[in-house]
């Protein structure tokens, strides 16, 4: 089944009296249980397809389905809704809270959705936090921790709320080799455990081995997909 539809999705942007085309006539089709990857260059259009596909931008023009709903003319209220509860994202930034420990940075999905009572919310916390390997820094805040610690905390949060889809932008660009290369084999077990869809962007050849599905873009346009 194909929990992510593009067709003919273009995105434009004005730059003073000039206009620069981001995406192209870009066609998508992502299975339900998929690991993909979107490879290119700095610039290529990664980013702005993944904002496009997870809510937080619209195309200028062409289609978009999450799930078998269209978005591309769905009204704000309706976004946020299938963000919150249908996509997680995870940023290469880790856009962690620095107030907040651990356990409450991981959480604070399940706090916005306000659906679970506070036992079920510290249980699928913690389970999370304990498969993602940081238990032990349940209480610490971000700053204490190292850059893949953080990103593994990024992890939970993405998984904390069961979406459907995972979105990851760079997930391992500010992390060493050896400690990108563990956080995609976390995810990639995750993927296989939970069923989630992931889609992530990057560059790095050690990240893309472990992807079932890998599309290849350039200058906003995709330029071939394979399995």
């Amino acid at each position: 089944m194909n929990i992510i539809e593009a067709s003919k999705v273009n995105k434009d942007y004005s730059l003073g009296k000039t206009v620069v085309h981001a995406l192209r006539e870009v066609d998508l089709t992502v299975n339900t249980g998929d690991f993909m990857a979107i490879v290119g260059a700095s610039g290529s259009g990664k980013t702005t397809l993944l904002n496009i596909i997870g809510c937080v931008d619209q195309a200028t023009s062409g289609s978009v389905s999450i799930g078998g709903e269209e978005i591309t003319q769905m009204k704000d209220k309706k976004l946020t809704d299938i963000r919150l509860y249908k996509i997680g994202f995870i940023f290469q930034t880790f856009n962690l809270i620095p107030v907040l420990n651990i356990r409450e940075n991981v959480e604070f999905p399940l706090l916005l959705m306000k659906r679970l009572k506070k036992t079920e919310i510290h249980k699928r916390t913690e389970k999370l936090i304990e498969e993602v390997g940081i238990k032990e820094f349940i209480k610490h805040r971000p700053s204490e921790l190292s850059g893949g610690q953080r990103q593994r905390v990024a992890i939970a949060r993405a998984l904390v709320t069961h979406p459907e889809i995972v979105l990851a932008d760079e997930p391992t660009a500010n992390l060493d080799s050896e400690t990108g290369s563990n956080i995609v084999i976390l995810m990639k077990r995750l993927n296989e455990k939970e069923k989630t869809t992931f889609v992530f962007s990057t560059h790095d050849p050690d990240v893309i081995k472990h992807a079932n599905e890998v599309v290849r873009i350039k200058d906003g346009a995709i330029i071939n997909q394979e399995s």
